[in-house]
């Protein structure tokens, strides 16, 4: 029988599968308002098969945007559009799941086929906020150090957001720390020179992720789950920056406080970064966190293949596989993976049953 399409049980839900959406900017908002690009998009994948899809990034507040054209969450006025698609998807069989986060020093940028580059306070941008004030790229426009005043309307956006996700009906939550947005870059030496309570030692590095962390979980149903996406790996093997190590460390503390899945990614956080990409190159890190931590994780980068997706889940390296660009060039995955690993009992659309073979 086939692991990947084993349903997995968190808190209350059960996965039909270990297949999962990965959060991927589409970068086809306006003012933060969902449309029918995110219906069709997002829909699609779950019709698709897969067990759980996740929006975008999506911003708590306008600051908080990766670019102008990014999905948000900061109004009453999103949740319409939002629960129109968590109502699609979860009528396919799918979990509707939301990934809350804010760019950070990262925001304000252009979209990536108009090149990316930060775009100019007055004109598309505005003011990026951080720890402190490091640019992330050389020639770049610094971002404002945060006051502990900024740092409290963060972690007031993320509970006003996480209720917005509530009533919009999500039924997984996942906090965006990584990938050297806001969250992830207070965590990390390389962008946190703070000398305050937020800043210096581990504990004080991690204390508004902790913070927000666990103010989002007292406001989360209890019987919802809650991830935490983070970078595993900085890949900076010659300064001081975040490690493995330091992501073993947090996520016994993330599980403590009752979070339920460690969603493991890597890097993003300076351009300086020694990546060494290849196939699952990012497996180790959750399956290192996985042994020493004994907690539910996800693994994503570069898995394309049913039979990849398969293995790491018989080499117990992770519990679920999130599929990123894979899913963009193949949004009906699930069902050639389960033809490919021998899943008899996949089931398809009754729309589309006719067309699966024999």
């Amino acid at each position: 029988m086939s692991l990947l399409f084993q349903p997995l049980q968190l808190q209350s839900l059960q996965t039909r599968n270990r297949i999962v959406v990965s959060p991927m900017c589409q970068y086809s908002s306006e003012e933060g308002f969902s449309t029918d690009w995110h219906l069709v998009h997002l829909g699609t994948r779950a019709v698709g098969g897969a067990g759980i899809v996740f929006t975008e990034a999506t911003a708590v507040s306008p600051e908080g945007r990766i670019s102008y054209a990014d999905l948000g969450i900061w109004k009453e006025e999103h949740i319409a559009g939002l629960a129109r698609i968590t109502a699609f998807i979860k009528g396919q069989g799918a979990i509707p799941a939301i990934q809350l986060a804010h760019a950070g020093r990262k925001a304000s940028r252009e979209v990536p086929w108009d090149g990316g580059a930060q775009t100019d306070v007055g004109g598309k941008g505005w003011e990026t906020f951080a720890p402190s004030a490091i640019p992330f790229a050389e020639g770049e426009r610094a971002p404002k150090e945060m006051s502990v005043a900024d740092i409290q309307k963060v972690k007031a956006d993320f509970r006003s957001a996480t209720e917005r996700a509530i009533a919009a009906g999500f039924q997984i939550l996942e906090i965006h720390s990584a990938h050297g947005y806001l969250l992830h870059s207070f965590c990390s030496p390389v962008s946190n020179e703070r000398t305050d309570e937020y800043g210096g030692s581990f504990e004080n590095r991690i204390r508004l992720l902790v913070e927000i962390t666990k103010e989002t979980r007292a406001l989360w149903p209890a019987e919802l789950p809650l991830f935490v996406r983070i970078s595993a790996d900085d890949w900076l093997p010659n300064r001081p920056s975040w490690t493995i190590e330091d992501s073993v460390k947090l996520a016994k503390i993330l599980k403590s406080i009752g979070v339920d899945v460690i969603d493991t990614s890597s890097a993003g956080i300076h351009p300086a970064q020694q990546i060494k990409v290849g196939a699952g190159y990012q497996l180790p890190f959750a399956a290192r966190i996985k042994k020493e931590v004994d907690i539910t994780t996800g693994t994503v980068g570069m898995i394309t293949t049913p039979e990849q997706a398969e293995t790491i889940l018989r080499m117990d390296q992770a519990d679920l596989i999130f599929l990123a660009r894979e899913f963009l060039r193949n949004p009906y995955f699930p069902y050639q993976a389960a033809k490919a690993v021998h899943e008899h009992g996949f089931k398809w659309p009754n729309q589309y049953a006719r067309a699966k073979q024999k």
